[in-house]
Formats: C-alpha cells, sequence, structure tokens
C-alpha cells in the first residue's frame, strides 16, 4: 500500500498534540499498521526531541532506529518558543528540505506517518510563513487536537474557519480527555458542541474521543 502522511496540529501549544500523537499511533499499530511518529520542529531541546521521547514511552516501543537517525526529529532548536524566533536565536535557518527528506523516508519504511506539528496552525515557521502554509503546501491531511477546555470552542471554531479558507483536507479531530478535570460540565457540553458543527460543516470528518491513559 501507498503510505499515508497526516500532519498534527490543535488549538494551541497546550492542547495536548503530543499526547494524542502518541495515543492514535498506538491505536494504529494495535490495528495491525506499521507506524510511524516524527516532531518535524522541536524547540526547547538540544540534541533530542522530548515529544518524540513521550511518544515513545506511551506507543510503548523504545526509542526506534529512526529516532537514532534523526529522521524522527530533523530540527531541534534550544530555546522554547516558536520555531522562527527559535531559528533567529539559534542563529541558523530551519532548513525545510532536510525535514521532507525526513518524512519522505519514513513514509518509504512505514505505512503511516503522523507529523506533530509545533504549537497551533498559526504559529510561524518564518516570518512569512506559517505552519498552516506548511500543511496546505505539502497537501497532507490534518488530524487537529481540540480539548474541552473553557476556550476552545472559539479556539477549535477560529482553526476550522483557517481550514477550510486554506482547503485542508480535514480527515479527524482528536477531543482530548486529559488531563482529568473532575467538573466535566463544560467539557461534555464542548464535546457535543463541536461535533454537531463538524456534522454541519465538515461532515466528511471523523471524531475521535481520546481517552485518559
Amino acid at each position: 500500500m501507498e503510505s499515508q502522511i497526516y500532519f498534527i496540529s490543535g488549538i494551541d501549544t497546550d492542547a495536548g498534540k503530543s499526547y494524542c500523537t502518541a495515543w492514535y499511533a498506538r491505536q494504529l499499530a494495535q490495528n495491525g499498521k506499521r507506524v510511524i511518529t516524527q516532531k518535524f520542529i522541536q524547540t526547547g531541546n538540544v540534541g533530542h526531541s522530548e515529544d518524540i521521547d513521550l511518544h515513545r514511552r506511551i506507543m510503548e516501543t523504545g526509542y526506534l532506529p529512526e529516532d537514532r537517525e534523526g529522521l524522527t526529529m530533523p530540527e531541534i532548536f534550544s530555546y522554547p518558543c516558536s520555531p522562527h524566533l527559535a531559528a533567529r536565536i539559534d542563529r541558523r535557518p530551519i532548513d525545510f528540505n532536510k525535514i521532507e527528506r525526513a518524512t519522505l523516508e519514513l513514509a518509504r519504511r512505514y505505512d503511516i506517518v503522523l507529523v506533530e506539528g509545533a504549537g497551533g496552525l498559526m504559529v510561524p515557521l518564518t516570518e512569512e510563513y506559517l505552519t498552516i502554509d506548511y500543511i496546505a503546501e505539502k497537501q497532507y491531511p490534518l488530524l487537529f487536537v481540540t480539548s474541552g477546555k473553557l476556550g476552545s470552542i472559539n479556539h477549535t471554531l477560529l482553526s476550522l474557519e483557517a481550514i477550510k479558507n486554506r482547503g485542508i483536507r480535514l480527515d479527524m479531530v482528536l477531543y482530548n480527555l486529559y488531563p482529568t478535570v473532575e467538573d466535566k460540565t463544560i467539557q461534555e457540553d464542548t464535546m457535543q458542541y463541536i461535533k454537531n458543527y463538524l456534522a454541519k460543516h465538515f461532515p466528511d470528518t471523523k471524531f475521535e474521543v481520546v481517552p485518559e491513559i
């Protein structure tokens, strides 16, 4: 089968993208898919990606050969901020060709590649180039992470407007229940509201609830 590459983004930097990426990868693996995750740009680290570390713990695979080769973390910057600023602080530009070569090599080896972004859709990669531009340019189907936090409806609907405006295929919305909240009033209402909105405006988009592990 032809390999499939999906991009994973979310409503903001704390949406739980890394958790949901790893959880979904684990689900796919349990269903017999050869799946690997990639953090296309990691900031706030040196020499390794803490998000890939989390992926492997949840996937229960341990470090993979592709991790040691750097294919799953092709660009790492030291300062914990948006990529455009991190690149400026480290005084080197993001090598987008290196990222694409790594993604395509992973796609050659695996059935499915889940590419986790940095922050939300509108996070700048350069002064003139946003994450959403990268997704649209590569024509990757999108897995979008949201949650039941106060404000999530607003952030989600704004993101969905941007996704539609760029002509991006929204393959799935992952509704993240982690971390646990005692009062689930907002969480449950937000989930139903987003499901209803998707049914009306994105009828072909799947909806998956990501439980606490």
